[in-house]
C-alpha cells in the first residue's frame, strides 16, 4: 500500500491482540492507559473518524479471563480471526538454549494443559496477523532482559523474526520503543496503522531501526528544554539544577527521541524536562552501551569543552544586551518632548 486512496475493499472492523507475555514488567500496557493522542477510550468507542471498528484485547484491560479471554487468540492462530494487529510486549526468550522447562508463557494448551510459550505464540500468530507491532524497548531490541550475559538468550521481535520480515499485509514490524513506551508515540503509531487499514493512509514510514520515522527522528537534545543552557555552556554539576545536564550524563544529543517535546503525559514530564538524563532507552544498543549510566557520555566532553569559551562569550554579550532592553527608551515619560 503506497498511496492514500481508499482500498476497493477496505477493512471495516479490526481486532488487536496485544501479548505481553515477553520478558518484561508490563509498563508497556500502564504507560499506554495514559495517552491522549489518541487515548484508547477513543479508538474503542469508535470516537474517531475514517478508520475501522477496533476490537481492543489486553490482558490487564480485559472483562474476560482464563480460556474466555485466549479464545480469540487461538481462533486467531488457526486463521479463524482475521484481520487482526497482533502487539508484542516484552522481550522475546530463546526457548531452545535449555535441556527443560520454559522462559515464558501464555495460558495452556487444551489438550496437554502444558503452559504455551511466548514463542509458540508469535510463531503461530506473526505469519497470520495484518501487521505486526513491538511496543516498547524489550519487545523492540532486547531491552534490559537482553543485557550481556542473561541468561534466557532474550532478543527482539526483529531479531527473532528477521529484520526483513513483513506481514501478510507486506508491512514490516513495526517498533516503538521506549523504556516504557512513551504513551501518545504508541497509540499515534496505532492509530496510522488503523488509517492504512482502509486505504488512507500511505505505507508507514520507518528508519533503519523499524522505528516510526515522524516519532524518532530528531535527538532528544533538539527537541530539550535545556538546550538553551548548552549552547551558552551552562552545565549543572548536580541534581536539581535547570541547566544542561550532559555533564550529568545525559545522552540527549545522540538519541532518536521526542520525549523532550512530547513530554510524559498530556505534554508534561519527559526525563530531561524534570531533571533525569537520557539513558538511551529507545535506541537498539541500549542499555549496554550507554553504561554507566551516571558516566558523562565520551562524546560530550570535547563538545562541552569546545563551546565553553563560545558560549560564555555569547552568554555575556547577551546579558548586556538584555539589560538595555530591559530599559524603555529615553523619550518615554511624562515631561520628555
Amino acid at each position: 500500500m503506497t498511496d492514500s486512496t481508499p482500498a476497493a475493499n477496505p477493512i471495516q472492523e479490526i481486532d488487536v491482540l496485544w501479548i505481553n507475555a515477553g520478558l518484561s514488567c508490563d509498563g508497556d500496557t500502564i504507560a499506554m492507559t495514559a495517552a491522549t493522542q489518541p487515548s484508547i477510550e477513543d479508538l474503542i468507542f469508535g470516537n474517531l473518524p475514517w478508520i475501522p471498528k477496533v476490537n481492543f484485547h489486553n490482558l490487564f484491560l480485559a472483562y474476560e479471563n482464563g480460556d474466555e479471554f485466549l479464545e480469540r487468540f487461538h481462533r486467531a492462530a488457526q486463521g479463524k480471526l482475521a484481520p487482526f494487529i497482533l502487539v508484542v510486549e516484552g522481550s522475546v526468550p530463546d526457548e531452545t538454549n535449555k535441556d527443560e522447562g520454559y522462559w515464558a508463557s501464555f495460558g495452556t494448551d487444551r489438550q496437554t494443559g502444558q503452559p504455551i510459550s511466548t514463542c509458540d505464540w508469535i510463531d503461530s500468530l506473526a505469519p497470520q496477523a495484518w501487521a505486526v507491532i513491538a511496543a516498547g524497548t524489550c519487545a523492540t531490541y532486547g531491552g534490559i532482559h537482553a543485557m550481556e550475559g542473561n541468561p534466557t538468550g532474550c532478543m527482539g521481535l526483529a531479531d527473532y523474526l528477521g529484520w526483513k520480515w513483513k506481514s501478510q499485509a507486506g508491512i514490516p514490524i513495526v517498533c516503538v520503543p521506549g523504556c516504557p513506551v512513551q504513551p501518545d508515540n504508541f497509540m499515534e503509531t496505532l492509530l496510522y496503522l488503523l488509517h492504512m487499514a482502509p486505504g488512507r493512509a500511505p505505507a508507514i514510514p520507518l528508519d533503519e531501526a523499524l522505528r516510526p520515522t515522524w516519532l524518532f527522528g530528531q535527538t532528544v537534545h533538539e527537541g530539550c528544554d535545556r538546550g538553551g543552557y548548552y549552547e551558552q555552556a551552562e552545565f549543572a554539576g548536580e541534581y536539581g539544577s535547570r541547566t544542561c545536564i550532559v555533564k550529568l550524563g545525559c545522552w540527549g544529543p545522540v538519541v532518536q527521541c521526542n520525549v523532550g517535546k512530547r513530554g510524559w503525559m498530556g505534554g508534561i514530564g519527559g526525563c530531561p524536562n524534570v531533571g533525569g538524563i537520557c539513558i538511551g532507552c529507545t535506541m537498539p544498543g541500549f542499555p549496554d552501551k550507554f553504561m554507566p549510566f551516571m558516566n558523562q557520555p565520551p562524546g560530550s566532553l570535547l563538545s562541552s569543552k569546545a563551546v565553553m569559551t563560545y558560549g560564555r562569550a555569547i552568554h555575556a554579550l547577551r546579558r548586556f544586551t538584555q539589560a538595555s532592553l530591559n530599559q524603555e527608551p529615553s523619550w518615554r515619560g511624562r515631561g520628555n518632548p
